[in-house]
């Protein structure tokens, strides 16, 4: 995709859509010396060098990536507006196409027409606004999540000011279903956080089999797919669709489009099922909403502005790569087959050793050492890693995870316990890109050990 071309129409029709208004001169005090606007802006390219290379398969470490060529032309040509989606008074375009994308995502998890969201600035902030529902509609029950949840819900149980619930995990990293009932038998909570793909090792919770202990005891569900909730589009063809298809019965999702949706940073969605719960948001400005009678999507936020560029980003990749199985679900199939594949060469690798099956596309693995023991395999990935990543040629970039003794001992009872846990390795191969680059890439972490 010719990303130069397509910045320069969106130029082009940015400087048509301004000279409908007619000429005016700009303020002096806006007005800088060109030569400093080089000097400055070559500074700043340069400082842009200190980054790692997100955008090239040999970077396999956390979740990022550029986002789609679409997405940047996307959010350009809105930027250079500056819409604000808090009212319809500073957005009315991308305040529409932010319905739509909406809708569009609410339709990928089966919630009906009548369902409410909108686009946040992030996953934490749409996870807040879903714990903040789930205060209102239960002040004095609290939440309960995985340990291998993400630290966002214990984060922002605190700063609601509600008590959050660790629940143990079974021996894959899900959410154990027994101790999740014995914890819903004291009354204490109100509400059940789900992750279907937990962060740290991409493990599938079991959202239909959650659902129905919660509902046994009038919770209410809300699923963490900040990470893993564009996968719904796998669901029966490459992944089992129990799991999936049970979200459209609970009662909040949150996903980040700036994962697996291709977008830029500041793109995160939370949705409810139950529209009703805008009750909670409402409040008024004497100022702010005067120009339509429609609900304003401030009235249902708690985030005031946000740039309506984030929902122009994702309206034109979406219109590009639509929510089906064969748009962006190819580009997620992509990554887990890479994943999957990779963990078929690491079983049969002499040198490493599968920490864990995956599930979506993040794969888990470590050194073999001699000994074999937790503190061996700790200080081998962590060389590992940083070996890698330093290299001034060829450098690879990984990332590692911390595994309990409990946890390696369920998994690896052959792995000496002398300490408390180890590091795993861990990969993201999030890219489609890394489909085609596997080989190579375990050629390299292979030269490390």
């Amino acid at each position: 995709m010719d990303l130069q071309h397509w910045l320069n129409e969106a130029l082009a029709n940015h400087e048509k859509w301004t000279a409908e208004y007619g000429s005016f001169t700009p303020h002096s005090s806006l007005q800088v010396d060109p030569a400093l606007f080089g000097s400055a802006l070559a500074e700043l390219q340069d400082r842009l060098r200190d980054n790692y290379p997100f955008f090239h398969p040999r970077y396999a470490g956390q979740m990022l990536k550029p986002p789609h060529p679409a997405a940047v032309v996307g959010y350009l040509s809105a930027m250079l507006i500056n819409p604000n989606n808090h009212a319809l008074d500073g957005g009315p375009a991308t305040a529409a196409m932010e319905r739509e994308v909406v809708s569009d995502l609410a339709a990928m998890f089966g919630y009906g027409e009548q369902h409410l969201g909108h686009l946040t600035s992030s996953g934490t902030i749409a996870n807040l606004e879903a714990l903040f529902v789930a205060r209102s509609l239960h002040p004095s029950r609290g939440v309960a999540y995985s340990s291998e949840a993400h630290y966002t819900h214990s984060r922002m149980c605190g700063v609601l000011g509600i008590e959050g619930f660790p629940v143990a995990v079974d021996g894959i990293g899900r959410m154990d279903l027994d101790a999740l009932e014995e914890l819903l038998k004291t009354g204490k909570v109100g509400t059940v956080v789900v992750t279907p793909g937990t962060t740290a090792l991409g493990a599938i919770e079991q959202v239909h089999l959650v659902l129905d202990v919660a509902r046994r005891y009038d919770a209410r569900v809300h699923v963490d797919g900040a990470y893993g909730g564009f996968f719904t589009l796998l669901a029966g063809t490459d992944l089992a669709p129990e799991p999936w298809a049970a979200i459209a019965s609970c009662d909040s999702v949150v996903v980040d489009p700036h994962k697996h949706g291709l977008q830029p940073y500041g793109c995160g969605a939370v949705l409810f099922r139950d529209p009703s719960v805008g009750r909670f948001y409402l409040h008024d400005s004497p100022y702010t909403y005067f120009t339509s009678d429609e609900m304003h999507l401030g009235e249902i936020s708690l985030e005031c502005s946000r740039a309506g560029a984030a929902a122009a980003g994702l309206w034109l990749t979406l219109r590009l790569l639509p929510l089906t199985r064969e748009g962006l679900g190819e580009v997620l199939a992509a990554g887990r087959r890479a994943a999957v594949r990779w963990a078929s060469i690491i079983r049969e690798s002499e040198g490493l050793e599968l920490y864990q099956e995956p599930e979506l596309d993040i794969v888990t693995y470590f050194p073999r050492t001699d000994p074999l023991t937790l503190s061996a395999v700790d200080a081998a990935a962590h060389r590992v890693m940083e070996t890698g990543m330093n290299a001034p040629v060829d450098p690879v970039f990984l990332s590692v995870a911390r595994a309990s003794k409990s946890a390696f001992a369920a998994r690896h009872p052959e792995v000496g316990a002398d300490a408390d846990g180890a590091r795993v390795l861990r990969s993201v191969l999030m890219k489609p890109e890394s489909e085609d680059y596997l080989d190579t890439l375990h050629a390299r972490v292979l030269s490390l050990l």
